[in-house]
């Protein structure tokens, strides 16, 4: 090999590190998948909590069960949209779901979860999950469009009904956001000529492509004292009401998150590990 081919050698070999080969994944195999937008990982364990654990959202919880519950044994099944406040359990929720359906049916569905900087490559993911004899949900977490962002909601409409790229059969989406529009809104587009009633229109029709949209709101102080109410006994500890409301306001909220993270704070002080 001469100097300038050896050279040519050193450049395609910096190329291929920087640009690695697309990794076959055996879809079949894992409770749960990581896509980046070119290649999958394989997740050994599907991370969740008990669905008796989660409380303070049993319509919530019912709706998404019975879906994913569906969707693991081949039937029917709705693309959903969990929206809502912070910290009550979406994301937890379909983790969750899906874990108990593989309880059920074992080997019949996985979790693929997408980070919403790959959604450029859910064709391409399509392509590979519609050829395997399994079922899929794949999930996007805390989606959201920049404002001026018209291509990622088209491409969405088109994976959710009707385009050519549109998610196979085997496969439903679930997504999370902290709005239910997904896109932002602007108070202008009520009364502006320029941006008349049909962008509000187009913006909620995105929503309604979802077959199942949940709302997810903050909880009172009941629930929020009844989800602590769950942890701690299935951890055996012990907490003071006005201790865990008092830790709610220095958060400045109530949520099951903010639950989690008090009852963190009792395991940590009985010298236990959760």
């Amino acid at each position: 090999m001469n100097e300038a081919e050896a050279h040519l050698a050193r450049i395609a070999d910096a190329l291929e590190r920087l640009s690695p080969p697309t990794q076959k994944a055996d879809w079949r195999a894992s409770p749960a998948y990581v896509w980046d937008g070119r290649n999958p990982r394989a997740v050994a364990a599907l991370e969740a909590p008990a669905l008796a654990l989660l409380r303070g959202i049993e319509p919530q919880k019912a709706l998404v069960t019975a879906n994913v519950a569906r969707l693991a044994a081949g039937h029917a099944a709705h693309d959903m949209l969990l929206w809502g406040s912070r910290g009550m359990g979406k994301s937890a929720l379909l983790r969750a779901s899906v874990k108990a359906a593989q309880t059920v049916n074992p080997g019949a569905v996985a979790l693929v979860q997408v980070a919403p900087d790959a959604l450029e490559g859910l064709a391409a993911l399509f392509g590979e999950l519609g050829a395997v004899a399994r079922n899929f949900l794949v999930f996007i977490d805390d989606l959201g469009f920049a404002e001026g962002d018209s291509t990622g909601p088209r491409h969405l409409r088109s994976w959710l009904e009707g385009g050519v790229e549109a998610r196979p059969g085997n496969v439903r989406l679930a997504v999370t956001s902290n709005r239910r529009v997904i896109v932002p809104r602007q108070a202008s587009e009520q009364d502006d000529p320029i941006n008349p009633r049909d962008a509000v229109d187009d913006k909620l029709a995105l929503a309604d492509r979802f077959g199942l949209s949940i709302g997810f709101h903050n909880c009172n102080q009941d629930d929020y004292l009844a989800i602590i109410a769950g942890y701690a006994e299935a951890y055996g500890l012990a907490f003071e009401e006005g201790d865990a409301l008092e830790w709610s306001k220095r958060r400045g909220a109530r949520s099951g998150r903010t639950a989690w993270q008090f009852v963190t704070e009792l395991a940590g002080r009985a010298g236990k590990i959760l």
